[in-house]
């Protein structure tokens, strides 16, 4: 290899990376999502909430004492929650409140890639149908010199994982 890329096996470290939230309404016809603005992009300090879960239901077999069946049911995904030091655009509050009052623009897609220690795209993370749940505003003290911070938790209908190419495979 060129020195650039690391194997394949190496662990990639967490602390880069995208968030990239699609401008337009995921239930909108295309014409209609133009129209809408894009409300947040990518500054965001922490990411938490990259999880599936599988929910299985026992069904035991009359004469098997050995096992259980575990037969599956459906996948349900925790909240997705976005951080970032507060800015003076309102935009992660005006997509909450847009999931409270109206039902243009309140459902995005979106995207979180992880990026290798020289900035090169490794992993990617899609959710679908994202909706803005909740969104916590920053703890103020006026005894500590820390950044403001808010937070957005995004409730979605699924998340896939992408496989991203590497440059010269």
């Amino acid at each position: 290899m060129n020195g650039i890329i690391p194997p394949l096996e190496d662990p990639i470290p967490g602390h880069r990376f995208l968030v990239s939230l699609d401008p337009t309404d995921a239930y909108l016809p295309f014409a209609q999502s133009l129209i809408i603005t894009l409300i947040a992009a990518g500054q965001f300090a922490q990411v938490s909430g990259l999880s599936a879960q599988l929910e299985t239901l026992a069904q035991p077999e009359g004469g098997r004492n050995d096992y259980v069946h575990q037969l599956p049911v459906r996948h349900s995904y925790p909240k997705i929650t976005l951080s970032r030091g507060v800015v003076r655009d309102p935009g992660l509050f005006f997509w909450y409140q847009a999931g409270m009052s109206q039902s243009i623009g309140a459902r995005r897609d979106g995207a979180i890639i992880l990026l290798t220690p020289k900035g090169i795209p490794a992993v990617g993370w899609i959710f679908r149908g994202g909706l803005a749940s909740g969104w916590k505003g920053p703890e103020l003290n006026g005894s500590q010199n820390a950044v403001a911070v808010e937070s957005i938790e995004i409730v979605h209908e699924g998340l896939q994982q992408v496989p991203l190419s590497l440059p010269g495979m």
